[in-house]
Formats: structure tokens, sequence, C-alpha cells
């Protein structure tokens, strides 16, 4: 007896099956919904999200500022007078108002 060097039938469909779960599982990978470009996309919008906090907290940084200087506690007269001007429209006795 001797045997055929034709590979059978079950051993082929072995292989195409094998490199078709690893052609899917490679595509996943890179692609899928946690794969590696998802992974880029993720980190990039961290970063600008960091951004925006940075910004955000330099920005309540400034409002807290402001308040302490409003507060009963510390009154910053500029900054009132400036206030008084742009909230309520307020003018001094020596100025020329210009329309």
């Amino acid at each position: 007896m001797t045997r055929s060097s034709k590979p059978s039938i079950g051993s082929f469909t072995f292989f195409v099956v094998a490199l078709a779960l690893g052609a899917y599982f490679t595509f996943a990978a890179v692609q899928g919904d946690f794969g590696l470009f998802r992974r880029v996309e993720i980190q990039a919008e961290a970063g600008e999200l960091r951004l925006d906090l940075d910004r955000l907290n330099l920005e309540i940084a400034a409002i807290e500022n402001l308040t302490q200087r409003l507060s009963d506690d510390y009154l910053d007269l500029d900054l009132l007078d400036e206030q008084a001007r742009s909230v309520l429209g307020l003018l001094r006795a020596d100025e020329i108002v210009i329309q």
C-alpha cells in the first residue's frame, strides 16, 4: 500500500478555516472596536480633553480670583469701578461721553 502525495480534503479544509480565522482576528485586532486604530483615536481624544480641562481650570481660577476680589473681606476698588461702569453704565463726574 502506497500512500498518495495528494493532501486530503480534511486537511485542506482545516488550513482554509485556520487561515480565515487568523485573518478575521487580525482584522479585528487592528480595525475593531477595541483595535489598534481605535486606541490611537481614544488617546488623541484624551489629549484634547486634557487640554480642555487645563483651560477650564485656568478659567475657574480667574473667576475665583475675581470673586475673591469682590468679596466683603477684600474689596478691590479698581475692579469695583470697572464692574460699575460695565454693568450699571456709571461714569465719573470728570468724564466726557462721546457717542
